[in-house]
């Protein structure tokens, strides 16, 4: 979730979301590198969208907060657009990190999904953004996957964990380190059809604000 500024005279269209990290594997050197994860690959590929018959430079603004004393109260009574809250443990169900559901501001990351450059915030803040999983789980011959592509995805070998790999077989899918985001992508945020204030101002995503015990 984020809030959505229109810089007319700049011809910029900013997404500013901050990401506020709480649990018992959270810590603000994680929180920050988060957000340098989600900003770098959302604005790595410098993306144009058309808002009003304006073309504008897509930018977004994300921070990352550790905030241990985070508690339902809090995130209950949640009315910024820019707050993402997520927990952060070792074990999660499903041994996959989530947001609660598309176009969400709350959600829960697996440590270990966060490692090692995987993406993972990145994808999961699209999901934020309103993004769903392309559907399509064989992705050979189309190149480049982007962000939203799930882990296990059949890609080309450049893409999957071990490039020598049969596809579909141990190390034979997608390596979640490879996606990045795409024009697709920023086109499918749907940009040019949100509300927009006087002030170009606007939401995007929705207040799910729902606190995650320790599972």
């Amino acid at each position: 979730m984020g809030e959505v500024e229109l810089d007319i005279p700049g011809e910029r269209l900013w997404i500013r979301s901050d990401i506020i990290c709480y649990g018992d594997e959270a810590n603000n050197d994680l929180s920050q590198r988060i957000a340098r994860e989600i900003s770098g690959l959302w604005n790595a590929g410098k993306f144009s969208v058309r808002v009003g018959g304006i073309s504008y430079l897509v930018q977004f603004e994300i921070q990352g907060f550790y905030r241990p004393g985070t508690g339902p109260d809090e995130i209950h009574g949640n009315l910024n657009p820019r707050l993402n809250f997520f927990r952060i443990e070792q074990f999660v169900r499903g041994d996959i990190s989530f947001v609660d559901e598309l176009g969400s501001n709350t959600g829960y990351f697996k440590l270990d999904n966060l490692q090692n450059g995987s993406g993972t915030a990145a994808h999961e803040y699209g999901h934020s953004l309103g993004l769903p999983h392309p559907g399509i789980m064989d992705y050979r011959g189309q190149g480049q996957p982007g962000i939203m592509h799930p882990r296990g995805t059949w890609v080309d070998p450049p893409f999957q964990w071990d490039p020598s790999a049969l596809p579909g077989q141990p190390g034979g899918t997608l390596n979640p380190a490879k996606r990045k985001v795409l024009q697709s992508d920023m086109d499918n945020l749907n940009l040019d059809k949100l509300v927009y204030s006087s002030e170009g101002k606007g939401v995007i995503g929705e207040f799910t604000n729902l606190f995650h015990d320790r599972q």
